[in-house]
């Protein structure tokens, strides 16, 4: 099956970093050679809230697809037990009769469909990212085979509509990245395919909570620099980049990736700390407090790091490091106490 061509062209188009609706749609008509339908709709969904969109359908009227992007349409879909992760279902395996579906009573069975299957797709890590229908105005069930042929396609179907296929061409604008994430709306975070996973990443990191309030702040994008590792002698550094997701649906806030061996212009990690102090618009006097030194201290760090920055003022200094992304915010619990 796997050797097949239209089911080998529909794991490069799942893979491909295309943009989501044209994935979609050619998932579809290479679905049509190795699952023939009369109909298709395939919707993507918000895991938060289970509404379901359209983004690629076949052999439907626009009327009828506007019917099936019905907020209601969520509910018959749960109803039905077509939220769930298993094999596909026809109408005659529904738990409730069809005429007790008023996608069915009102739009399905009007416009000549009496049968289809129905398959809800999940990815691997067990994300719900969509479903699927397919239509047919016979009144047979569809066969052992078919089921079986959409059933193990389903999972390369659900990789292909997943909104993280979509970010991946846009974290390979940003050279050298190695690891990434994606940040939910919800507060959780999803591996980005095609990169590693970070120790800094996880939902609960500092730089999570940083890169997601430059998300809810509106911030498109933004990089700054962080430890590699925790502990008083660590000295390297990676950047961070925090880049907010496009065309794609709002429980998709962006990605946040990580590049190794981050040019830091010189600076060391103590000047790196009191530059972003500067970004966040301290004076030396709260730098000073904050890290617990001597003013004096802070007056020579501010000295060295203009130099290294080529800047004749801290404003200039500040500005240049927040644009190169060359500076370590402060954590988020300390933003909090800003200017004590």
């Amino acid at each position: 099956m796997w050797d097949d061509p239209p089911v080998a062209e529909m794991i490069e188009v799942a893979a491909s970093t295309s943009p989501l609706r044209e994935r979609a749609q050619g998932l579809l008509e290479r679905l049509d050679r190795w699952v023939p339908s009369e109909a298709a709709w395939l919707a993507l969904t918000d895991p938060r809230s289970n509404v379901y969109a359209t983004v690629a359908s076949t052999g439907l009227d626009p009327s009828v697809v506007d019917y099936l992007d019905r907020p209601a349409m969520a509910q018959e879909i749960e109803i039905a037990g077509l939220n769930h992760d298993r094999p596909p279902v026809s109408v005659a395996d529904l738990p409730v009769p069809v005429d007790d579906l008023p996608t069915w009573a009102e739009c399905l069975t009007p416009a000549g469909f009496r049968e289809g299957l129905a398959v809800a797709l999940f990815e691997p890590g067990g994300l719900h990212v969509g479903f699927l229908g397919l239509l047919s105005s016979s009144r047979e069930p569809p066969s052992a085979a078919t089921r079986d042929r959409l059933g193990q396609l389903s999972s390369v179907i659900a990789r292909g509509l997943s909104p993280m296929r979509s970010l991946l061409a846009t974290a390979r604008l940003v050279q050298g990245a190695t690891a990434g994430a994606v940040l939910l709306q919800d507060g959780t975070t999803c591996p980005l395919p095609g990169l590693t996973d970070h120790a800094l990443l996880v939902a609960d990191s500092p730089v999570v909570e940083i890169a997601r309030g430059a998300f809810l702040a509106g911030h498109v994008d933004r990089s700054f620099m962080w430890p590699a590792s925790e502990g008083r002698g660590a000295t390297g550094h990676v950047r961070m980049t925090v880049l907010a997701a496009t065309e794609l649906p709002a429980f998709v806030l962006g990605i946040l990736l990580v590049t190794p061996d981050a040019d830091s212009r010189g600076l060391t990690p103590r000047e790196l700390q009191v530059l972003g102090l500067l970004v966040d618009g301290r004076s030396n006097q709260q730098i000073a407090k904050r890290l617990a030194v001597a003013p004096r201290t802070i007056a020579a760090h501010v000295e060295h790091l203009l130099g290294k920055m080529g800047a004749p003022t801290r404003t200039l200094a500040a500005v240049r490091a927040e644009r190169e992304g060359c500076y370590v915010p402060p954590p988020p619990d300390a933003t909090q106490a800003r200017r004590c």
